[in-house]
Order: structure tokens, then C-alpha cells, then sequence
């Protein structure tokens, strides 16, 4: 019994060691290569989900909402560099430049918390005196301030409304953007647990076939025989492509520029800490003022519920 037990034990660690041996010996092969894609691919960590040895290896209706809704982050024909593989249980993550927007951390809700403004002291009071009073003409002149008040609280609040819908706006485009930034992946997806044999070099190519070219790197690989392909074969010395280039999903915008939608965290991850903050209520808004001095101009931020809705450059 105990050298059965013995036995299982083995067959468990090791079946544990070759899963990662092969996820490792895929991540020395292919991360830091530059591929190109035959495809759109999705501004979203879904990425595309492909079935290999089905009948129907890519699902196309879902694989079109995604690109729907959520744009596209690397066009077709375009390079992105392969930045992570992640072997799971029973799929191969293929991550391409970033990996695609709304992992862990990523903000992905456009919604800027606010309340109604509360009614006044003064309004409170009336509606209490309101009930007390018995004199028509006293009753009928507390009845129209307590309209007046009821009328500029509403205003108030359709106020801020209106720039709640603006910041929520201005985020939206914000994460937009940040999607088209983001990369995206490839899942590589099988029934039950991913077999061994899928766990190799030309086999991951081979289930990527279709939808993105791996140029010379496949080529070295049929010629190594599953080798990685040493520096005479195209590549440098740390093993990544002799010619690379970042990925050309989209422009890439200035450093340090401020853009409406960025959230205070990212302001101060361009600018560091504010010189000057203030803060103050915009009825039931929280609005703040936060003023950066980088070396291209001082820099005052207005932030809505923590989301820019506007900024101004000034020479310092």
C-alpha cells in the first residue's frame, strides 16, 4: 500500500514538473518574438478563443461581438510582440502586446458615483412649520419659499447631472483609448485537459496558423527541429527578434500629456505628487483641483468624482 501510495505521489509531481518545464519552454521560445497578425483582434482579455482539430475552430458570431464591443486593438496585418504564455488547466493563453485591457487592475466601469443634493436646513424647517401653521396668508408665503428652495435643489441636481454625464463621457473615451492600447490574446482551447503534445513549439503555431504569421520564427523552428533558433538564425543574443518593433496598435500619445477622462491616479503617475490640492463640493459633486509642475508648463487639473474633466497649461 505504501509503495502505491509512493507511486501515485511520483506520478503526480511529475506530470506537475513536465506541465511546467513545457509552459517554461514555451515562454523562452516565444515571449519578446514579434508576430504578425492575419486578423483584427479584439481591445479586450477575452481575446479570441480558437478550437484546434474542431470542426469549427474559430466561433465567428463571438468573435465579431467582441471586436464590436470593444474595438479593435491590433489591426490586421499588424506586428505586436508576444509578451506572455500562460498554460491553465485546459486552455494556452497566446498574450500579445499587453495581453488585452480589463485584467487584473484595469479600470473597466465608467460610472461616476454622485448623490442628489440633500435638502437645506431652511427647507427642513419650513416643511416642519408647514404643518404647524394655521394662518392662511403666513402658510400660503412659507408654501412659496418652499418652493423656491424645492425648485433650486432640483436645478441643482440637473446641474449636476449634467456633469456627471460629461466626466462618465469623458471616461468611457478614456477606456476607450486604453483598450486600443492594451493588446489582446489568443486562447487555445481544448475539451479536457490540455494534451502534452500541444505543449510543444510547432504545435501552438500550428493551432495559430490561420490567424497570425510567425515568419522566420517558423521557419527556424522546422529548421531546429523544435530547437530555439540560436542568433545566426535571425534572432539577438537575449534570444528576441534581431529587428523588433514595439507594436503599432495605435499612436502612441506624448508623454506627460493630460487627456479628459484620466483619473486622478493616473495624473499623478505622469506628473508625481501636486504641488497645490484643494477640494470643495459642487453640491452633491466632489470636486477637486490639483496643479503639477513638469518642466513644459505648469498644469492645473479639474477632477469631477476623481475623473478630468478639464486642464489648463501655463508657461512657469
Amino acid at each position: 500500500m505504501k509503495r502505491f501510495l509512493v507511486g501515485i505521489i511520483t506520478i503526480l509531481v511529475s506530470a506537475a514538473t513536465v506541465q511546467a518545464q513545457s509552459e517554461a519552454a514555451l515562454k523562452e521560445y516565444f515571449e519578446g518574438r514579434t508576430v504578425a497578425l492575419k486578423l483584427p483582434m479584439p481591445g479586450t482579455e477575452k481575446g479570441v478563443d480558437t478550437y484546434p482539430g474542431s470542426p469549427r475552430p474559430l466561433d465567428y458570431p463571438q468573435y465579431a461581438d467582441r471586436l464590436k464591443d470593444y474595438g479593435t486593438a491590433i489591426r490586421s496585418g499588424e506586428s505586436a510582440v508576444v509578451t506572455k504564455i500562460k498554460l491553465k488547466s485546459k486552455h494556452i493563453e497566446f498574450q500579445l502586446g499587453g495581453g488585452g485591457y480589463g485584467t487584473m487592475g484595469d479600470e473597466t466601469s465608467s460610472d461616476v458615483g454622485t448623490g442628489e443634493a440633500p435638502k437645506t436646513k431652511r427647507e427642513k424647517n419650513l416643511e416642519a412649520e408647514l404643518k404647524r401653521e394655521t394662518d392662511p396668508a403666513k402658510k400660503r408665503a412659507m408654501k412659496e419659499e418652499l418652493d423656491d428652495l424645492k425648485s433650486d435643489r432640483e436645478g441643482e441636481n440637473a446641474r449636476n447631472r449634467s456633469v456627471v454625464a460629461e466626466a462618465e463621457e469623458h471616461r468611457k473615451e478614456n477606456i476607450r483609448e486604453r483598450r486600443l492600447e492594451g493588446g489582446s490574446r489568443f486562447n487555445i482551447r481544448f475539451n479536457e485537459n490540455v494534451p502534452a503534445d500541444a505543449l510543444w513549439p510547432e504545435a501552438v503555431m500550428a493551432a495559430l496558423a490561420q490567424y497570425v504569421d510567425f515568419g522566420n520564427l517558423a521557419d527556424n523552428n522546422a529548421a531546429t527541429s523544435g530547437r530555439i533558433p540560436s542568433t545566426s538564425s535571425g534572432f539577438n543574443s537575449k534570444g528576441g527578434p534581431a529587428s523588433t518593433g514595439a507594436s503599432t496598435t495605435s499612436a502612441e500619445r506624448p508623454a506627460g500629456m493630460l487627456h479628459k477622462g484620466m483619473l486622478v491616479q493616473e495624473a499623478d503617475a505622469l506628473f508625481g505628487e501636486p504641488v497645490k490640492k484643494t477640494e470643495r463640493k459642487e453640491g452633491a459633486l466632489r470636486v477637486e483641483t490639483r496643479e503639477y509642475a513638469p518642466p513644459e508648463g505648469r498644469t492645473t487639473a479639474e477632477f469631477v468624482e476623481g475623473v478630468l474633466i478639464r486642464y489648463s497649461i501655463s508657461s512657469n
